[in-house]
């Protein structure tokens, strides 16, 4: 044999095993002319450029592109490519939207991609029932529209314009959880297709009651999940009325602890707060360059408040006597729909406007939530560790539920900084277990978290979690590489 031909075997057989098995490899072809067959010549792909795209996130986790793109129109196409995947060991990656921060889609051992949005239908509106169900391709935003004459919205909202079903998968939450909750308190039933094919209605097939006694919690258990236990196809969401009136305002601090004191006496009050965030001094530095603004550059409490009209005035009393013992300034206001969505686009650019700070650089964003008790000492203490570690990280945060953000921006071509944001992020989650907290408020574990979710929930948690991996995904084909 020609050393030649022998090069050209070991390269064929290090392929081999460095694909899904030498199996799949071997019938490569065949398999994905099957995955042809069950969507249609323009639903699927497997052009470079295109699986690229669907390897990489927001976040600063390298691209990992999977093999093959598909885009299933329906629950019974998922269902046949899954069972394909799961018969040939193929791994199974869900995309969304693409705008989740821990590496949630990277395909780190290759497989197939589903693109569920082009299945974004929104079905099942029942506005006596304050109930909806929605396809995967289905976003936050086109939601609210379509409900825009029902009096009925859906309050969850991470700043992106998410899909509804990426959003149950990461249990994602936003500037209204204060009031309203997260994804898991606002998802009555989901239709997830198990990674052999079976469809599960976690709630029993077309139910949609507002509580249930009735055996494990199945819905909640894929809440969160991070598609590493199956593909969510369906979602029964809960509705809210629109109330009748809101306001939003804004009031600057002296210091960081003022504010964050605020807030904490705020919801002990027990005012029925819809929207309280914090943005420190260099985060509203930075909003203001990024958006056209001029707010005081200090520690800033962004608040909005719904109700009833005589409701309003009694929150807004007793906020502003809350505020004004804290030295904070006088309100801003925001009355009416325009101003509030110019202030609230602030708020949601803030991502962007801290990447402004530093152009050419990459972010990302901790996420570390605590009992609202802790806050000043966590958020004070991280401040400083900010400034001694010379790290670039305003800060942002849904603090009526206890939960902030730094936003690291950093240069990845200087090892030195990346090495000291990684040291910090490690630090600050760990000051946040020591408070009794989490490392994840609403990001999820992906990629980055892992060892520190070992941490959070202890040896018997993950190997809790492991066994219930192991019973639904036996072959660990569902987002391999993930939470567990």
């Amino acid at each position: 044999m020609s050393l030649q031909a022998a090069a050209r075997i070991k390269r064929a057989l290090t392929y081999c095993v460095n694909s899904w098995t030498c199996r799949t490899y071997c019938m490569k072809k065949e398999f994905v002319d099957g995955l042809r067959t069950v969507v249609g010549e323009s639903n699927i792909s497997t052009a470079m450029a295109v699986r690229e795209q669907h390897g990489r996130d927001e976040s600063m986790h390298s691209c990992r592109p999977p093999d093959v793109v598909v885009w299933p129109q329906n629950v019974d196409q998922v269902s046949k490519m899954a069972e394909m995947c799961y018969r040939n060991s193929v791994p199974i990656v869900p995309f969304g939207t693409g705008t989740g921060l821990e590496g949630g889609v990277s395909a780190i051992m290759g497989g197939v991609c589903f693109n569920m949005t082009r299945m974004d239908r929104i079905m099942n509106l029942n506005a006596d029932d304050f109930h909806v169900t929605v396809e995967p391709g289905v976003t936050r935003k086109a939601l609210n529209n379509y409900l825009r004459d029902s009096g009925l919205w859906f309050p969850v909202d991470p700043g992106a314009d998410a899909s509804l079903c990426g959003m149950a998968a990461t249990s994602a939450s936003g500037t209204n959880a204060v009031r309203y909750g997260t994804m898991r308190e606002n998802v009555i039933n989901l239709e997830v297709v198990l990674p052999d094919g079976r469809i599960l209605h976690t709630a029993g097939k077309d139910r949609r009651f507002r509580k249930t006694a009735a055996g494990y919690n199945l819905t909640s258990m894929f809440v969160g999940s991070e598609g590493t236990l199956g593909l969510i196809t369906k979602a029964s969401l809960r509705l809210h009325g629109i109330p009748e009136a809101m306001v939003a305002a804004v009031c600057a601090f002296p210091s960081v602890q003022a504010a964050v004191d605020s807030t904490v006496q705020i919801l002990q009050c027990g005012v029925p707060i819809a929207r309280i965030e914090f943005l420190d001094d260099v985060m509203i530095g930075a909003c203001n360059k990024f958006n056209g603004l001029s707010y005081p550059v200090l520690p800033t409490l962004f608040l909005e408040f719904h109700g009833t009209e005589n409701g309003l005035k009694e929150q807004v009393q007793q906020t502003e006597e809350i505020t004004q013992m804290n030295g904070g300034s006088d309100f801003t206001w925001a009355k009416d729909q325009e101003e509030r969505n110019k202030l609230w686009t602030a708020r949601h650019n803030a991502w962007y406007a801290a990447l402004a700070l530093r152009p050419g650089c990459r972010g990302y964003s901790t996420d570390v939530c605590v009992p609202i008790s802790k806050l000043p000492e966590i958020i004070v203490e991280t401040k400083k560790d900010l400034i001694e570690s010379r790290l670039t990280g305003p800060i942002a945060g849904h603090v009526g539920d206890g939960n902030f953000h730094c936003i690291m921006v950093m240069n990845l071509a200087d090892k030195d900084e990346v090495s000291r944001v990684k040291d910090f992020t490690n630090r600050l989650a760990r000051r946040a277990l020591a408070m009794n907290g989490t490392c994840t408020g609403e990001h999820g574990i992906g990629l980055g978290k892992r060892k520190l979710l070992e941490e959070e929930v202890g040896e018997v948690g993950i190997a809790t979690m492991k066994q219930i991996k192991d019973t639904l995904d036996p072959k660990n084909l569902m987002n391999p590489g993930k939470v567990v």
